[in-house]
């Protein structure tokens, strides 16, 4: 089995408030944030990972959370300091940071650019304050569109913003508003994805009135025609990019590469030995900042059997689909063993198979957020 390409995913668990809708791996910071003994504890962490690297560059890097942006500017310095004495990064790498408007201060991302990081998602969600307000976002309308033209002013030529929908009593008008006032700020990446009430979360114990499906189809609907017309174009499940701009380190995952995870409830992906391991970094913060040595407290190799599966459910979120070839690369598995999950869907036609390559028909994108989990065992 071919080594695929490898990633890093980085945690930082923290944020300043709970937002009613998130089911993260993320918790309200009251006092200051264990910046140098979170980092130490990364890099101890990285350590015992170090024999999952197997001589491979690192050609992206993401730091999710929680909010990141939280952690100053000389965090990152040390750290990725210290990442590139243990780790090699390719030239090009991609290093992405999530970043929450709230927390935005131009000097401190003067300061992430010069540690090395590239690329910036904005949560901004919403730019309507009502919405805001409802989300328990902790940023305005005004600091959103601040903080992107700061961005952008201080050098970051990649930004992504979220955007959400399907919001509560959110109109049609409403969420192409959205659309136009997140594009109107010149930015290359829009990840656009629906609201969904998740378990263990506000929103689940107390649901507020989100619109029904009629108007959530017509929301999906023209949202796709705005965005397409604007010249982004869609390349997975909620992700929209101009062309070469997509995001690097989501399309490895999709593509089933291969991603080092280190800080609290972090999940990783490695090849090694002709297998395929998942793992989970130990969750709460507190344990793992605590914890010596590895921080790994799951882990568990992919059946043969469950491989095919676990290829579809990544792959069939872009909408080029995949190559016959690539699943055989990334699996070491004959392509006939996964010939039966895409001739079911095939019969279903929202697959289609020419000269090997597989993607989605015109209904199969219709459900593309949930054709695998749906229609298969």
């Amino acid at each position: 089995m071919t080594l695929p390409p490898l990633a890093l995913y980085l945690h930082i668990p923290w944020c300043i408030r709970k937002c009613p809708y998130c089911d993260f791996n993320s918790h309200e910071q009251k006092q200051a944030l264990p910046e140098v003994s979170y980092i130490d504890a990364l890099l101890e962490d990285l350590n015992h990972d170090l024999e999952f690297v197997q001589d491979r560059p690192i050609h992206s890097v993401f730091i999710g959370g929680g909010t990141p942006s939280l952690f100053s500017a000389q965090a990152y310095d040390t750290l990725f300091r210290a990442l590139r004495t243990k780790l090699s990064f390719s030239d090009d790498c991609e290093i992405t940071l999530e970043a929450n408007p709230g927390t935005f201060e131009q000097e401190k991302f003067e300061g992430y650019r010069a540690a090395g990081i590239n690329r910036l998602s904005l949560g901004v969600q919403s730019f309507q304050d009502v919405q805001l307000e409802k989300l328990g976002r902790i940023h305005s309308s005004n600091e959103a569109q601040h903080a992107i033209a700061s961005a952008q002013a201080v050098g970051f030529d990649r930004i992504n913003v979220d955007l959400m929908h399907g919001l509560p009593e959110q109109t049609t008008r409403d969420a192409l508003d959205d659309i136009s006032r997140a594009l109107d700020s010149g930015v290359s990446h829009l990840s656009w994805y629906q609201l969904t009430i998740e378990p263990n979360t506000h929103f689940y114990n107390a649901p507020p009135t989100l619109p029904v499906e009629d108007t959530l189809a017509d929301i999906q609907q023209a949202g796709q025609r705005l965005i397409a017309g604007r010249g982004l174009q869609q390349y997975e499940v909620s992700a929209y990019a101009a062309p070469g701009e997509e995001s690097r380190h989501n399309l490895n995952y999709w593509q089933f590469g291969d991603y080092l995870a280190l800080g609290a409830g972090a999940h990783g992906k490695v090849t090694r030995n002709g297998s395929i391991t998942r793992y989970q970094k130990t969750r709460l913060p507190d344990h793992y900042l605590q914890r010596a040595g590895s921080r790994t407290a799951q882990s568990q190799d992919i059946a043969a059997a469950d491989l095919p599966f676990e290829f579809a459910m990544n792959a069939l979120r872009l909408n080029h689909g995949f190559a016959l070839s690539l699943f055989s690369l990334r699996t070491g598995l004959d392509p006939t063993s996964i010939m039966p999950i895409i001739d079911r869907l095939c019969a279903l036609e929202l697959l289609e198979c020419r000269n090997e390559q597989v993607h989605c028909t015109a209904l199969g994108q219709r459900y593309l957020n949930d054709v695998v989990a749906h229609f298969l065992p």
